[in-house]
């Protein structure tokens, strides 16, 4: 007959008790790890940067500690060690890891908070750009990209004058034209690389000078002769500027310099009637050189001539040339022709009587600035 009643419990109680000792007993396994502490991250989320796992707490201590490297929250493949370096399918992204603890037998996981969002890293410049080149008149220069920590995977330039850019000079040289003379010129350099945000640059300026150094210096002083209704101030001030031109006789190397009195020559600003005492090969009708005196026409000087003025051609113009044509011949230059038509005109053409064909022109061409 079986058991009943309280000797069936008892008996059962019994087979509980030996069971219970006999899994405590099992040799070799271990409580499993419960995390105390979730592994966290040490490093700038930053593309390139290296970001590093610290261990979380475990009780007990586990006999081994894996890791997994997640991106918003899924794993990434081959990052498995305790250190990760961000890519660029990072940018963007929250990086967390995953910290798995085991006994050698049974395992637990435990995952840190996520980073912030993944940066793109910065470029950053060692060494400005350099301008190769002399900064004249005509002359190119040529930009270098700069030094930077990585290397840009594209350049682009941008020059500029003073603090606005050049309409359409994006390429590494420029050449230097006359609406550059006397300004700043440098170059803006805007590089780029993948994983990297855009930085920026400016090369150091340059002051762009005449187009060929001074070789000689004359002097002059400004007289009068008869009756002047013109603004003999205005009059000395606006031919300097002419004297200045890049344009002007200054592009063969000659300085001109306004002295109160003496000089090498004398620029006079002389009623009509007053040219003809100079020279009797002088005419009342148009301006003149005698000797020492350069000698400008008032009336030429305050309406210009019909002809040009038929051309359309501004009075400021007409005088520019007036002061290079009868300066062209103090400096020993004589009478021009027109070169061929619809060509720029001399400045030694008689182009207040008319231009042969030729275009209005108020300054030097090329072949009137060599040596006479």
């Amino acid at each position: 007959m079986g058991l009943i009643g309280p000797a069936r419990r008892a008996a059962t109680a019994v087979v509980v008790a030996i069971l219970a000792a006999t899994m405590v007993a099992t040799p070799g396994h271990a409580v499993v790890p419960v995390n105390d502490i979730p592994p966290s991250i040490s490093g700038t989320p930053t593309y390139g940067q290296t970001l590093t796992a610290v261990a979380g707490g475990w009780t007990p201590d586990p006999t081994l500690v894996s890791y997994q490297w997640l991106r918003n929250g899924l794993p990434i493949a081959g990052a498995n060690a305790m250190t990760y370096q961000l890519q660029r399918d990072d940018i963007g992204a929250s990086i967390s890891v995953q910290e798995t603890a085991s006994d050698g037998v049974d395992a637990a996981s435990s995952t840190s908070a996520g980073t912030a969002q993944v940066a793109k890293a910065s470029l950053v410049n060692l060494a400005p750009p350099e301008l190769a080149g002399r900064a004249r008149l005509g002359r190119t220069l040529t930009a270098d990209r700069g030094s930077w920590t990585a290397k840009p995977s594209a350049v682009d330039y941008q020059w500029m004058r003073g603090q606005r850019s050049i309409d359409g000079a994006t390429k590494r040289k420029y050449r230097l034209g006359l609406r550059d003379f006397g300004k700043r010129v440098r170059v803006l350099v805007t590089v780029q690389r993948a994983g990297y945000t855009p930085a920026q640059v400016a090369s150091q300026p340059k002051r762009v000078k005449h187009r060929v150094p001074v070789r000689r210096t004359v002097t002059f002083h400004v007289e009068t002769r008869g009756r002047i209704v013109a603004d003999l101030d205005a009059f000395a001030e606006l031919a300097q500027a002419t004297y200045d031109d890049p344009r002007g006789w200054r592009a063969m190397g000659v300085r001109f310099r306004q002295v109160r009195r003496g000089g090498d020559f004398t620029l006079v600003l002389a009623q009509a009637a007053q040219v003809t005492r100079f020279s009797s090969a002088c005419s009342a009708t148009w301006s003149c050189r005698v000797g020492r005196y350069v000698i400008i026409n008032q009336t030429r000087w305050q309406h210009a001539s019909p002809a040009w003025n038929a051309y359309g051609r501004s009075l400021r113009d007409y005088r520019h040339m007036v002061v290079n044509h009868e300066t062209g011949h103090w400096l020993g230059r004589g009478h021009r022709g027109c070169p061929g038509p619809g060509r720029a005109a001399p400045v030694m053409m008689q182009q207040s009587k008319g231009l042969g064909g030729c275009r209005t022109n108020p300054w030097p061409i090329r072949s009137e600035l060599g040596a006479r």
